[in-house]
């Protein structure tokens, strides 16, 4: 598919956008300009668009119990006060590893934030995949990660998919849904050379993974169980970093870009590249957000 179904949501132009959410009860699309440390939101039945500066740079949000977001910042998680941007600082994993950052994030089914790390550098296996569970501990669910990226889960929640973007592989887990236990690694799908690198990830109510192509110009539908390319989506913009459905009933696709290492050429070439895009009425679902829950007593 060409770009002519694609509209910019906004005029504004991250410097690394990434991590899109949909809410789908307060019916706006949040995402992340991660360099300038801003979480935009964006309703779009008001066509008003607000922001949050944190005052670092934010790796990952989600979703969270009273109006809240559970965040991986540079200082690492938090929750977020959407109304004032006040924070609620819970624990830094890495607080030995001043070169490192956090780097996209979701909620699994069962209420759990999971996030990953990377090297400010890009050095390889730098990072890891945390998981922040219902009682506010976090273990480390994979090591040696290098630029910790997209990920999803099954809707029968049998299965985690996930992206470390270096490798241009999609890997799929058996997930154990109670305790977030990961095994029987396997690699589900291999992007082509000269098509970019797997980036942010979402997955629609058949399990087909739709992934953003860092430096390849597009989105894409994938059959996981086959590994087959169903669909592509060209953008007119080099770095499409992450997607996510939302709209009344989900099938309205939002899609992240980036102008982080553009040149002037470039950014002439693409003058659209940053901005948040939207494919409305796709004729595909997305699946709901899952929210972060937190066990108390």
């Amino acid at each position: 598919m060409n770009d002519s179904k694609l509209h910019p949501v906004t005029t504004y132009r991250s410097i690394l956008g990434e991590g899109p959410v949909w809410d789908s009860v307060t019916k706006s699309i949040l995402w992340l300009d991660i360099v300038q440390g801003i979480i935009h939101e964006y309703f779009p039945a008001k066509e008003k668009h607000s922001q949050l500066s944190m005052g670092e740079m934010v790796g990952a949000i989600a979703l969270s119990q009273n109006n809240q977001l559970i965040a991986a910042l540079q200082s690492g998680f938090a929750f977020i006060e959407r109304k004032n941007g006040m924070i609620r600082r819970i624990q830094d994993p890495e607080a030995h590893l001043p070169e490192n950052r956090f780097n996209d994030g979701k909620c699994d089914p069962a209420g759990r934030f999971w996030a990953g790390t990377m090297a400010l550098d890009e050095a390889a296996d730098a990072g890891n995949l945390y998981m922040l569970d219902q009682h506010l501990l976090v273990t480390i669910k994979i090591s040696n990660v290098s630029v910790s990226n997209g990920m999803a889960w099954r809707a029968d929640e049998s299965t985690f998919y996930y992206i470390d973007s270096p490798t241009r592989q999609v890997v799929a887990y058996d997930f154990e849904r109670t305790s977030g236990t990961l095994s029987n690694r396997r690699v589900v799908i291999t992007i082509p050379e000269g098509e970019g690198f797997p980036d942010g990830m979402t997955i629609d109510t058949e399990d087909k993974l739709w992934i953003a192509h860092w430096g390849g110009w597009q989105v894409s539908r994938w059959d996981p169980d086959t590994g087959e390319k169903l669909l592509q989506i060209d953008l007119p913009v080099a770095k499409v970093t992450s997607c996510v459905f939302g709209g009344p009933t989900l099938q309205d696709l939002y899609i992240t870009t980036a102008i982080i290492g553009l040149d002037d050429m470039d950014l002439q070439k693409q003058p659209l590249a940053g901005q948040l895009f939207v494919w409305k009425r796709t004729g595909y679902q997305g699946q709901e957000a899952d929210r972060f829950h937190i066990t108390t007593g």
